[in-house]
């Protein structure tokens, strides 16, 4: 039993919280030093601060209370100062305005050494400010004092932040002292490693991530034996991953993530006991498999592999990893590399995992049911692999799933409701390019609020896919290929989400379009769409029209003040656009690609396109007319299709001035007339030119030696990339039919002159294009022989010199060419032997007719004693000569013969008498001789 306190105590066990009270308020409220004030504003005054960040920087108030100064409640004494810029550098395409706010945050001058005075500094953050055109002084090191004199200086530094500084190699000499354990110098101009670092052994934290390091990788970052955190990424590092590192068993976070190291993991790596992070990502030239002493790494958490060329089984690493780590495990990411095998069931034993990204490998097989086991999935991405097999209906359970990733596999089958019964945290679904199938009940509602949903190639049709109407955070949709035959409901073009890209493209939607809510992205190409041109969102950057029943003027679409600033590109190609093209272009100063092609366009090319800068221009299949207007020089074309209208005049000499970037010159079909300027074979990176079926004259230029593009061997690419998710598009003319090339664009060079008035001779120069895949010159007055070196030319698949008027022998050089599928050589005055060649004997009959040659294909056998001299007798082969002497023969016989008879009967009476009472006579007989018969 306890005994109870008089009540005359209770007063004074009140005092003492008051007494406690009052102690602590009295330390809370602790004016800072006064030295450390004064050099405070000795800093202050030496920087430059353009937004006024330092305000509350002023003499008379507690310094304790300024913004970035945090002192110790006990003393008073400044122990960190964070005066980390508030922006960091935004990105080099941002707008202005971005730039400005950031340049004004930012603090910059000299630092003044009055920081010395801060003898209890912990902790100094200046990262993100401009530093880059002073020296830091030497008090954060001295090259030439002594260590002990800079620690007494400085002997409570723990932390120094100097990220985004702009510090380059002689902005530094030696580090502060040895009582640093936290060194971060990460987005500077640093390279090499300095030296200096490796001197402060007490190191726990090295953050050198985008700084200009190169070579290998020193060995002395092995010699930091308490280090626990390494970050090198996004620098130059070009050698193998050094064994120093592996040693480095206090390690829990190594990023070398986008250098540029090569070779194999050593088995080392399972020396890194402590490891919690390890990113070797992006690196790409790490390759071989992966150790089986991964099985070590029992602490790992996160894993990052991605974008090397690591190969092996990825049952065999998902073996070595569970091992020591299933508990562990919450990130891994193997992404673009060379694994292959079969998922198996073993995955669904990463309980805590949380993010798995395996995508672009070579993994086939099905989905694992096991993926269900998975509850704390978030993230899965197993896209572009070789995966097989039905969709599993066990990710319907993966409550936490937020982004499922599988576009570009070979799963098929039927998707049902219940593959989503419960992912209701899911907002991106990305499973474009599969044989899957999906028609949902009409009322079914979704359990989740996607953001994303790509669904190319599966079949959704053929009615518009009633569930989006509840997505009411949709801003990327891609439905397109996807079976929909429908009209366009109204209440999708409602919705009250913007979208930022829009994709329904090859389908067969149809009805009209009155507005597109869209402010990036919109593709409705190879659709059924009709009526006029939609009006749209002022900030869009593409609309792509293409291909569908769009009626109307483009004047509401163009110069409506509120569409087009923005508009980067426009593609209204194969509709049924009416009228002249507006001259109101002025305001669209970002377009670089306009397709205005194969529509019922007239009138002329208005002189305000030539205002804007085109990287793309096509008018094809048009009805327009007139000379092109010279200002189009001001533009960077690419590409520059007018064929199949009705322009005229000259072939402008200013195509070959400033368009240096022209690709592809097409103005084939129109009426053109004059010479063909000689500046258009200046084009370096010409690769196809077409001007056939026009009234061109003249000869044909020799100054073929410019043409790089068409003469040397480059590393081009299959596209044509002109804009972001877009490349080029071409039709053209080649082995004697049109196609549209797209994916092999980048790889096709062409010369198409045919169906001109051209005279002379072909020039031999023409032999350095030995990159020249298809040359047409059929249908002029061209003569002489055919140049030898075109031989040279071994690419060459298409070959036209037909309706001409050569002469001489094919050239025996001609049996190079071994790619040779198309050639046509007729109707010239060739001579002589057909070179012999697996390619020339392959031809139709029809290619060398019109001629006088001989041997195979031919039926001619240049052997003959009858062709032999009459070949040399009439420079020509005998064939001709024998055939006209068999008619002359025939008409004669005839004459002759007939005339020979007839002639004696006409004049001569009594003969004539004769010969009618002769055949009387032979007439009774033969009477008597039948009436015989029927008796």
């Amino acid at each position: 039993m306890t005994t109870p306190l008089p009540i005359s105590f209770f007063p004074f066990l009140l005092l003492i919280p008051a007494i406690c009270f009052t102690i602590c308020h009295a330390n809370s409220n602790l004016l800072c030093i006064q030295s450390e004030r004064e050099a405070l504003l000795k800093f202050k005054n030496d920087l430059i601060d353009p937004s006024n960040r330092l305000s509350s920087w002023v003499e008379g108030r507690d310094c304790c209370e300024w913004i970035g100064v945090f002192c110790q409640n006990s003393t008073g004494h400044v122990h960190q100062l964070h005066l980390a810029s508030p922006l960091s550098a935004p990105d080099f395409d941002t707008p202005p305005a971005e730039w400005e706010a950031y340049y004004n945050s930012v603090l910059g001058g000299k630092v003044n050494p009055s920081l010395l005075e801060l003898k209890h500094l912990s902790s100094l953050d200046l990262s993100n400010n401009n530093f880059s055109s002073i020296q830091i002084p030497k008090f954060f090191g001295n090259y030439l004092g002594d260590l002990e004199r800079v620690t007494f200086k400085l002997p409570s530094l723990l932390e120094l932040h100097l990220s985004g500084c702009g510090l380059h190699p002689s902005s530094i000499s030696v580090n502060s002292s040895k009582s640093l354990v936290i060194l971060d110098l990460s987005w500077n101009r640093f390279s090499p490693v300095p030296k200096w670092i490796f001197s402060l052994h007490g190191l726990v934290s090295i953050d050198l991530r985008f700084n200009y390091l190169e070579g290998p990788i020193p060995d002395y970052f092995g010699n930091f034996s308490f280090l626990e955190v390494l970050d090198l990424s996004g620098n130059s590092f070009d050698s193998s991953i050094p064994n120093s590192l592996y040693s480095l068993n206090r390690l829990q976070f190594l990023s070398v993530r986008g250098n540029q190291l090569q070779g194999t993991i050593s088995s080392a790596i399972g020396n890194l006991s402590s490891i919690t992070h390890l990113d070797l990502s992006y690196n790409y030239m790490l390759e071989g498999r992966l150790p089986t002493s991964l099985e070590y790494l029992c602490k790992l958490k996160e894993m990052d592999l991605s974008y090397n060329k690591i190969e092996g089984g990825i049952s065999e690493i998902l073996q070595s990893l569970s091992r020591c780590c299933l508990g562990s495990l919450e990130s891994l990411d193997m992404s673009n590399n060379q694994l292959y095998g079969h998922l198996t069931d073993q995955l669904g034993q990463f309980k805590n995992l949380s993010y798995l990204s395996l995508a672009q490998n070579k993994i086939s097989g099905p989905i694992p049911s096991s993926i269900e086991e998975l509850s704390s999935l978030k993230f899965f991405d197993v896209s572009e692999n070789q995966l097989n097999g039905t969709f599993p209906l066990s990710f319907g359970q993966l409550e936490s799933l937020e982004t499922l990733d599988f576009m570009n596999n070979l799963l098929e089958g039927v998707v049902l409701e219940t593959h989503f019964s419960n992912l209701t945290r899911l907002t991106t679904l990305t499973a474009s390019h599969n044989r899957l199938r999906f028609e949902p009940n009409s009322s079914w509602i979704p359990p989740f609020q996607c953001e994303i949903i790509e669904l190319v190639d599966w079949h959704l049709g053929p009615k518009f896919p009633q569930w989006l109407k509840f997505q009411k955070k949709l801003f990327v949709l891609d439905i397109s290929d996807a079976g929909i035959s429908d009209v366009m409901p109204t209440w999708f073009l409602n919705l009250p989400t913007q979208f930022e890209y829009l994709n329904l493209s090859f389908n067969q939607l149809t009805g009209g379009i009155s507005y597109l809510n869209v402010r990036d992205i919109v593709d409705l190409r190879s659709n059924q769409f009709r009526g006029p041109l939609p009006r749209v969102f002022k900030n869009l950057r593409h609309l792509i029209l293409s291909n569908n029943s769009f009626s109307g003027s483009l004047f509401e679409l163009v110069c409506n003040s509120s569409s087009g600033e923005l508009m980067e590109v426009l593609y209204i190609d194969k509709n049924l656009i009416l009228g002249e093209i507006p001259y109101c272009w002025n305001h669209w100063q970002d377009l670089g690609l306009l397709d205005l092609g194969s529509n019922n366009l007239t009138g002329k090319i208005p002189p305000s396109l030539g205002h804007i800068n085109l990287t793309v221009l096509n008018l094809r299949n048009n009805s327009m007319f007139g000379e092109l207007p010279s200002i189009l020089q001001n533009s960077s074309l690419t590409m520059l299709d007018l064929s199949e209208n009705h322009f005229n005049g000259s072939v402008p000499a200013w195509i070959g001035d400033n368009s240096s970037l022209l690709r592809i010159i097409s103005l084939r079909s129109n009426n053109f007339d004059g010479h063909i300027p000689h500046k258009i074979f200046d084009l370096l990176n010409l690769q196809n030119l077409d001007l056939a079926h026009n009234n061109i004259s003249g000869t044909i230029p020799k100054c073929f030696r410019k043409l790089y593009s068409m003469a040397n061997r480059n590393n081009r690419e299959n596209y044509m990339y002109v804009s972001e998710g877009l490349y080029l598009s071409a039709l053209l003319v080649l082995k004697g039919r049109q196609d549209e090339y797209g994916a092999t664009l980048g790889l096709v060079t062409s010369i198409d002159l045919s169906t001109n008035s051209l005279t002379g001779e072909i020039p031999k120069e023409i032999g350095r294009l030995v990159e020249l895949r298809s040359l047409n010159l059929s249908g002029n007055l061209l003569t002489g022989n055919i140049p030898d070196n075109i031989g040279n030319m071994k690419l060459m698949e298409s070959l036209d010199l037909s309706m001409n008027r050569l002469n001489g022998e094919i050239p025996l050089s001609f049996s190079n060419l071994n790619f040779l599928n198309h050639f046509n050589v007729s109707y010239n005055n060739l001579t002589g032997q057909i070179p012999t060649s697996t390619q020339l004997q392959s031809f139709e009959n029809y290619s060398y007719m019109g001629n006088h040659l001989c041997g195979p294909p031919l039926t001619k056998n240049c052997s003959t004693k009858d062709f032999s001299t009459e070949v040399e007798n009439n420079g020509s082969s005998g064939e001709g000569s024998k055939v006209n002497g068999l008619y002359v023969s025939i008409v004669l016989g005839f004459v002759m013969g007939f005339w020979g008879v007839v002639a004696p009967l006409f004049f001569i009476r009594p003969w004539r008498h004769a010969y009618y009472r002769k055949l009387d006579h032979i007439g009774a007989k033969l009477y008597v001789f039948w009436a015989t018969m029927d008796m």
